[in-house]
């Protein structure tokens, strides 16, 4: 394993460990909204504070880009960070939430990290090197049509001027699949997609945070990332749509 992927996991458990040790008693939360369904609480920040402690610890000069410290440092690389994904589900207790940490070298996602506390999974991709969900190397669906397959999505909920052109998506997306599912944490989404429990994924409205380490692991995996056009610069728009080989042109058809 990467050196810096070896921080990575370290620094993902030990803020799966904060997690799960808050899990068990929400009612001792502080809630706080970032924006309108858009939450922050105390478990986030100390998630958050371990993981930059640990990164720092090794690479005191490295970049940090984190969703609720924000950008510190400047460094060809950097570390991007989304302590607690999910945070919605946390809140309510509904198991689908996740600790996703990537490194970017000179502007290319070079390692990512995607830890599940409550499943206690742990999925991980170096660029080159392949990806695993702990000790299996991850492959992509073998589904060759998206009329065969199970697409996950996000509601665009930080953007819901554009919900009318998600709502046509989802219509033709619906109609053209087996099945769509929102589960409400995007960076476990798409390691879902690297490890074929869906065979699609599409969202806009995102952070690089919810992004870089998942789309790095279908890269890895053998599947296609780009923008909801298919293009590069998904990670910069905040959008990306990505699936197996065969069903990403017919995913992208029905997301125009």
């Amino acid at each position: 394993m990467h050196p810096l992927l070896n921080i990575a996991v370290k620094a993902a458990r030990r803020a799966g460990s904060i997690i799960n040790r808050a899990a068990p008693d929400r009612s001792t939360l502080e809630v706080r909204a970032k924006r309108a369904n858009d939450f922050v609480t105390q478990v986030d920040k100390a998630a958050e504070a371990a993981i930059i402690e640990i990164i720092h610890r090794a690479h005191p000069d490295h970049e940090i880009l984190a969703e609720e410290s924000g950008s510190i440092n400047k460094n060809e690389t950097c570390w991007i960070i989304d302590p607690l994904d999910g945070t919605t589900n946390f809140i309510h207790g509904f198991p689908q939430y996740c600790v996703s940490i990537a490194v970017q070298h000179r502007g290319a996602v070079a390692h990512g990290v995607v830890y599940d506390p409550a499943k206690n999974e742990l999925f991980t991709a170096s660029k080159g090197r392949g990806a695993f969900l702990d000790d299996r190397r991850m492959r992509v669906s073998r589904c060759l049509h998206l009329k065969e397959a199970l697409v996950g999505t996000g509601f665009p909920f930080k953007e819901l001027s554009r919900l009318d052109l998600y709502f046509r998506q989802l219509e033709q997306v619906m109609k053209n699949s087996s099945g769509v599912r929102r589960a409400g944490a995007a960076a476990l989404d798409l390691a879902y997609v690297a490890s074929g429990r869906l065979d699609a994924f599409w969202e806009m409205g995102l952070s690089a945070w919810d992004m870089a380490a998942g789309a790095l692991m279908i890269q890895e995996a053998g599947g296609l990332v780009g923008d909801l056009a298919g293009e590069s610069g998904w990670l910069e728009k905040g959008e990306i749509a990505a699936a197996t080989p065969k069903a990403f042109p017919e995913l992208l058809k029905a997301l125009a």
